[in-house]
């Protein structure tokens, strides 16, 4: 199961890369008007419509791709969360010993209430 997750977080960091250049060899709509005075769009690779209609479609695939690595490395870390629950990996709550104290805190507070008023800004002592 190891080696499946390796291969997937590797397809999906080379999909990533590969989306990002795709996007940024991508031409905008504004410069399809400079290529209709004479830029050449005749004698590309991709035809006299140019390289849009392909590179969109790439760009579709490989982002589809990317989403299904994403979904199934959350797949992955919620399985991996599971097993690490079961276990025995320690998971943080708080105890009884921690509660006992934080009960009494409100009466040693009530006690010092009253001095405050007599006594001024007096704080009640931790013990």
């Amino acid at each position: 199961m190891d080696w499946l997750e390796t291969l997937v977080v590797v397809v999906h960091v080379v999909i990533a890369v590969s989306l990002v250049g795709l996007v940024l060899i991508q031409q905008g709509k504004g410069a399809d008007a400079g290529a209709a005075f004479g830029g050449g769009a005749s004698q590309t690779v991709f035809g006299s419509q140019g390289s849009g209609s392909f590179l969109t479609r790439m760009t579709t695939f490989m982002a589809v791709i990317f989403f299904v690595t994403s979904f199934s490395l959350a797949i992955f870390a919620k399985q991996r969360a599971e097993v690490a629950g079961e276990a025995g990996i320690p998971v943080v709550q708080e105890s009884a010993e921690v509660n006992a104290p934080a009960e009494q805190a409100p009466t040693d507070v009530e006690a010092g209430a009253g001095s405050e008023s007599e006594g001024g800004d007096t704080l009640p002592e931790l013990e």
